[in-house]
């Protein structure tokens, strides 16, 4: 149907009874990121991971990858993001002169699942990111903004909507006005992909955003939105205790299990104005 989906042919089994009928799965490919960038013996070129995901949005996905990794600072770190010519799996972000890329941080043992953001980190010490420093403006939002969002997510999901497969990220405003969604079969590249985006548009920090997610809020998710300037989280689905103390560490709402009508609140919620009132 697009380069997201494939159509194929399954066998269904309902009620004892075998269908041969039409199915569509989500794509799944390797992209390569490499990068270029200045040192002291010359151009140096060299290929920082291999993440397993959907294609599309790649460019978005390498420069959000090398922001929430902390290897960039920012927008203006960038020169340029090519394709491959032969390879459409590869992608080259190519820095600008004198921009030492912050690799010691980022050490990987070169392979990322699309299952697992933080799986190919060579050490312990690599999995956490240095996250920028900045005044928080104020923010709130309502409950019954929240109890929305949901829905409004899955209207727009038009690759879970085919697949039911694949995880999305979606960006709004304190009125609950969808901004930016963007999908893959792995739930940290369709954040890659968003943070990316905002990244090539000049539009960081998010401080005035809200981020949902469409599964759980693991701890990799809650790192990559900090490093975003994103100051409320909310998930479908259940944070995990390391994305909790991650949320408090960086003073970031955390809202988890959210469905029309209810959801809970991990931490930070000062931000929230409910039918009783603020916090």
């Amino acid at each position: 149907m697009n380069h997201q989906t494939e159509a194929i042919h399954i066998h269904r089994i309902s009620n004892g009874r075998k269908e041969w009928v039409p199915d569509m799965l989500a794509i799944e490919e390797p992209l390569e990121i490499q990068l270029q960038y200045s040192s002291d013996t010359g151009k140096m070129k060299k290929s920082i991971a291999v993440t397993m995901r959907t294609p599309g949005n790649d460019e978005e996905l390498a420069a959000g990858f090398l922001f929430t990794e902390g290897i960039i600072s920012g927008h203006g770190d960038i020169e340029k993001i090519n394709r491959h010519s032969t390879d459409q799996n590869k992608i080259l972000v190519t820095l600008v002169e004198n921009i030492k890329p912050r690799l010691q941080q980022a050490a990987r043992n070169f392979y990322t699942t699309s299952s697992c953001g933080v799986c190919g980190k060579a050490s312990i010490e690599a999995v956490q990111v240095n996250i920028p420093q900045r005044i928080k403006k104020e923010l709130r939002v309502t409950g019954t903004m929240l109890y929305a969002l949901p829905n409004l997510l899955r209207e727009h999901q038009e690759a879970f909507e085919h697949t039911g497969g694949i995880h999305a990220s979606a960006l709004f405003d304190v009125a609950g006005n969808l901004i930016s969604l963007r999908e893959d079969v792995g739930r940290h590249n369709a954040l890659d992909k968003l943070a990316g985006s905002c990244l090539l548009k000049n539009t960081l920090p998010l401080d005035q955003h809200l981020l949902l997610l469409s599964g759980r809020a693991s701890f990799e998710l809650i790192q990559k939105a900090a490093v975003a300037g994103i100051q409320v989280v909310a998930a479908v689905g259940a944070p995990s205790s390391l994305a909790v103390d991650m949320a408090k560490e960086h003073d970031i709402t955390l809202v988890g299990f959210l469905k029309p009508g209810r959801f809970n609140v991990y931490n930070g919620i000062e931000r929230i104005i409910t039918e009783s009132g603020v916090g």
